[in-house]
């Protein structure tokens, strides 16, 4: 994992503005997020792959933030 951040709003703005921000600290890596439909406009823009986690890292991720 290489981030994780909450957020007030959930929208495109939001999801592209952090994950730009990862991809200019990390490099371009693929994304797995909850489903937010959100998150899957944002990797278009930014263009990376995303895909959905499972149940079972959905719940780990919550887990551990």
């Amino acid at each position: 994992m290489l981030g994780i951040h909450t957020y007030k709003e959930r929208n495109m703005f939001g999801a592209e503005n952090f994950i730009c921000y990862l991809v200019s600290k990390y490099g371009k890596h693929p994304v797995y997020t909850d489903g937010g439909t959100w998150f899957n406009e944002a990797c278009n823009v930014v263009g990376l792959n995303h895909y959905l986690n499972s149940s079972i890292d959905k719940y780990m991720v919550k887990r551990i933030s």
